[in-house]
């Protein structure tokens, strides 16, 4: 988790011109909301994953694997949109990231329910981004 939170937050700069320019909509949260919405996610997940891994161990190998590909996903969002500067490939990658959400959460959902209900928050969070992300795209094509 630690290490996905780094990947993705050394690319993100609120600051730059080209982050400033862009049109946003007017329900965008202010950028100090990001961090502190992503602080409590980011350990909802690692609860998630530890408990999900200290149960079933015969799922172990799939259901890590399911949470290394979706914290890929995350952190590759924020090179796509800040590293890149390209809200359209983030775009591709944030809907990506909601699929691999409902698909953690379904999965878990049936060996791990606690773990699978400590991820809505997140699955929640993620679907507002896209659809942020989806207004920014449009009104900067």
């Amino acid at each position: 988790m630690a290490a996905a939170a780094a990947a993705g937050s050394r690319s993100v700069d609120p600051d730059s011109a080209w982050y400033r320019a862009l049109r946003k909509p007017p329900w965008q949260p202010p950028a100090w909301t990001f961090g502190a919405v992503w602080t409590p996610l980011y350990a909802s997940l690692a609860f998630a994953c530890g408990h999900a891994l200290g149960g079933d161990k015969a799922q172990g190998r799939a259901i890590a694997a399911r949470f290394g590909v979706n914290l890929a996903l995350n952190a590759g969002w924020t090179w796509l949109f800040f590293g890149r500067h390209s809200p359209r490939a983030a775009l591709a990658g944030t809907v990506l990231l909601d699929m691999s959400n409902v698909e953690l959460i379904r999965r878990l959902a049936r060996t791990d329910p606690v773990a699978a209900r400590a991820l809505v928050p997140y699955a929640l969070w993620c679907a507002f981004a896209t659809a942020l992300n989806t207004s920014i795209t449009r009104r900067n094509p």
